[in-house]
């Protein structure tokens, strides 16, 4: 069946959301229809906490219903083929949809390693399928021995979250020399294995896994080392890569990574399509190398650029690079970074100034729920502009990492933090005679003098 649309958003995750939205708003005439090929997606960040911090996995559904109540049509197919020249998309289901502008919010595929034995029943890659995610959880509740595969992000909360179920024997191996270590710097890396060592999580860094054995199920797996680990689970959670399949079949060119070429207002090399999210290409902010910082803000902020600026350019984009910031919670202790690290900045050749500070994130010290705070922040040495910052504490630290990602997008200077004004209160922040965003900069500027 053939059917004409006006703007055309082929994906239905937060990038594929929020551009249907943004759009919406910015061009409330037109007609927008999102295709998703998932019925039941969900929320990307919440996936781990469907293990034991949610009641129900249901409770993680990422829902279209408030698009469909702004006027924007939900269709649940799969496209299976894009034709620039006749503005046309060709969909499982037989139909032929045109279009004048179309979105690429594709998403991105969970990173499967060639190691033998990895189609092995009870191996789980990550995919953002609510009802393949309910069989995930329910095969990790029957299992004794889990072993979770990548020490980044997804993997260390999913084996915090696994931790807290009784009678499980949770494994987490990485194959570099610490977790996290693509983030942060050593000493942050650190305090998340330490903490999750006191959740009894059994963490073997330097590992590399050659084979998973088992007669039809995952039995044990073969570290390269020749030792082997009993496992009856495994959670694949070494990342994922940009789904750029559709835009390679049509001739999209993809930039020097492996997402789909854009530029600063998140257009093709097509001016009628548009790539969102983390199929499309990233570069860093500071070097302008491939970037694949492949995250649910980065991929709204995104979708919010292109939305605004399908038909006219709308919203100018100051910020030309993706700094990569991150958050993540380890049984009560936050850890979040933003853009460069001391070892990244030094390795792409940077001259740095490190400002340091360990206080307490409410004052005085003896209120209750105080916790130990510990702020790093990397400062190029002849500009003075902050490059990096790293954070670990309580529950303010998730903000104060955006705060500290938002200096970093303004070219923030050691003195300009060194003078911040802020609000404070006792229950909320360090005491604005400590404030560690403050001591750490000023830590910073005495190096500098």
């Amino acid at each position: 069946m053939k059917k004409e649309k006006e703007i055309l958003i082929i994906g239905g995750g937060p990038a594929g959301i929020v551009c249907a939205s943004t759009a919406k708003k910015y061009y409330p005439d037109k007609k927008i229809t999102l295709i998703k090929e998932k019925e039941k997606g969900v929320i990307p960040c919440g996936i781990p906490y469907m293990i034991f911090s949610l009641k129900d996995p249901q409770e993680n559904i990422l829902s279209t219903k408030g698009l469909e109540d702004m006027g924007v049509e939900v269709i649940v197919d799969k496209v299976v083929k894009i034709e620039r020249r006749e503005k046309k998309v060709f969909t499982q289901n037989d139909d032929v949809i045109s279009w004048e502008k179309l979105v690429l919010a594709l998403g991105s595929k969970p990173i499967k390693p060639p190691i033998l034995g990895i189609e092995k029943e009870n191996i789980f890659p990550i995919y953002k399928d609510l009802d393949y995610l309910k069989k995930v959880v329910e095969r990790v509740k029957e299992a004794k021995n889990i072993l979770v595969l990548g020490g980044g992000f997804i993997g260390i909360e999913f084996a915090d979250e696994i931790s807290k179920l009784e009678g499980k024997n949770v494994y987490l191996a990485e194959l570099l020399p610490h977790l996290l270590s693509n983030s942060f710097d050593e000493e942050f890396s650190h305090l998340a294995e330490g903490k999750l060592k006191e959740k009894k999580v059994n963490i073997l860094t330097n590992r590399k896994v050659v084979e998973f054995e088992g007669e039809g199920k995952v039995e044990r797996v073969r570290f390269s080392d020749g030792k082997t680990l009993e496992v009856d689970c495994l959670i694949l959670g070494i990342g994922a890569s940009p789904n750029t399949d559709l835009a390679r079949e049509c001739e999209l060119p993809l930039g020097k990574g492996k997402g789909i070429w854009v530029d600063e207002y998140m257009r093709t090399e097509d001016r009628d399509i548009f790539a969102v999210g983390d199929c499309a290409g990233k570069r860093d902010f500071f070097t302008r190398k491939d970037a694949p910082v492949l995250l649910a803000s980065i991929a709204t902020s995104e979708a919010r650029i292109a939305g605004a600026n399908l038909y006219q350019l709308k919203v100018v984009r100051e910020n030309k690079g993706t700094v990569g910031i991150y958050s993540t919670y380890i049984d009560g202790l936050v850890l979040g970074s933003a853009g460069l690290t001391e070892k990244t900045a030094k390795d792409e050749g940077f001259e740095v100034v490190i400002g340091n500070f360990e206080g307490v994130d409410k004052h005085p010290s003896t209120i209750p729920g105080a916790k130990k705070i510990k702020v790093k922040l990397i400062f190029s040495k002849h500009s003075g502009i902050i490059m990096g910052g790293q954070v670990c504490g309580g529950i303010s630290c998730g903000e104060l990492i955006n705060t500290i990602g938002v200096a970093i997008q303004k070219r923030v200077s050691f003195s300009e933090l060194e003078t911040l004004q802020m609000a404070t209160h006792p229950y909320l922040t360090s005491a604005p005679t400590m404030y560690s965003l403050v001591l750490a900069a000023q830590d910073a500027a005495k190096k500098f003098k």
